[in-house]
């Protein structure tokens, strides 16, 4: 059996005006969206973890620190975990279903429950001795100080 590969007649711009291109097209953002995570310079090594969700994240840095704050709305302080090892920072946690008591019932829950683990590979020169992290407003801040590090000299080399 030979299989014949066909070109749509109609203009190129047409495709996008069905409702599934236009739904195929959404799925191959979700996608790469999804898979740009991965090429990322500064959490390279970021592992996956089996976990039920995770949680958005910002990654700053500024000359004297690096600054990591994770959303997450509705976790309990104590259902938080940060920890720093190997130029690793992980941080787990879990975000609780609310149960349904008697006169209360749920018609729609999008929101994502369960336990979440997320790690970032953090660079070198961060001082793990003097990390902080603060819960406020449903975020998480974890300040990472960078190592002082000495001014490189200037040296003047004569050219003969």
């Amino acid at each position: 059996m030979n299989l014949i590969r066909r070109e749509p007649t109609f203009p190129l711009y047409a495709r996008y005006e069905t409702p599934f291109f236009r739904e195929m097209e959404g799925l191959s953002e979700r996608f790469n969206k999804l898979f740009s995570n991965w090429t990322r310079p500064f959490d390279v090594t970021e592992s996956l973890k089996v976990a039920d969700w995770a949680p958005a994240v910002d990654i700053q840095e500024t000359e004297k620190e690096y600054l990591v704050k994770l959303e997450i709305p509705e976790v309990k302080k104590e259902d938080v975990k940060v920890t720093f090892q190997e130029n690793e920072l992980t941080v787990t946690g879990e975000r609780r279903l609310e149960k349904e008591e008697k006169g209360k019932k749920f018609h729609r829950i999008e929101r994502a429950y369960g336990t979440f683990v997320r790690t970032f590979a953090i660079p070198i020169d961060a001082d793990e001795t003097k990390i902080f992290a603060e819960f406020k407003d449903g975020m998480l801040i974890v300040k990472l100080p960078k190592l002082d590090k000495p001014r490189p000299k200037t040296v003047e080399v004569k050219v003969s």
